[in-house]
């Protein structure tokens, strides 16, 4: 009898301790593949839904996740707005939800596109943008070319967008310095 709890108790301890191996295990490779997760994958799955997102010196742009590239989140602020945001200038986010797509399942295009992409079809379709920059100052106009890091906007003051012979000058913008393109 006394050999027999013995025993049972050695595989109660025996089987604690295979429980907590276990759950350790898990945790850990859950805390590894989670560090696999870039900002991309969580903003996939967040395709529609209500966000805030706060930026470097510009502030912040609520609306719907509209879009989302390599390196870029775009956000519906209302039916006349949309905000292009590079994901560097992003300094929070509320909103998305607990859903992460995996990582690389964007797919070969998806991934290429940059925001070099995006600010080349802004400039295509001649909209009017205001620039924030992350020195907290914004600059109206419309972009003229986008190089691989920069782009050149034509300045011109809000009442005066799309008028060619106003323009108050040309001003090379480094993506590095912005924090959101606003286009209507």
């Amino acid at each position: 009898m006394r050999w027999e709890s013995l025993f049972a108790d050695l595989d109660s301890q025996m089987a604690e301790l295979e429980a907590a191996e276990l759950a350790s295990e898990v945790a850990d490779r859950t805390r590894r593949e989670v560090a696999l997760f870039r900002l991309v994958d969580r903003l996939r799955p967040a395709f529609g839904h209500p966000v805030t997102v706060f930026t470097l010196g510009g502030g912040k742009v609520a609306g719907h996740v509209s879009g989302v590239g390599a390196d870029w989140l775009l956000v519906a602020e209302d039916f006349r707005f949309e905000a292009l945001l590079p994901l560097d200038s992003i300094t929070g986010i509320t909103g998305l939800g607990n859903l992460t797509a995996a990582p690389g399942s964007e797919g070969k295009v998806a991934a290429r596109l940059t925001l070099g992409h995006a600010l080349r079809g802004v400039a295509r379709d001649r909209s009017s943008v205001a620039v924030a920059l992350r020195d907290s100052t914004t600059v109206t106009g419309t972009i003229d070319r986008v190089g691989a890091d920069f782009f050149e906007m034509a300045e011109h003051g809000p009442a005066e967008i799309r008028r060619a012979r106003d323009v108050r000058g040309v001003r090379t913008v480094p993506f590095g310095g912005v924090a959101f393109v606003r286009r209507s």
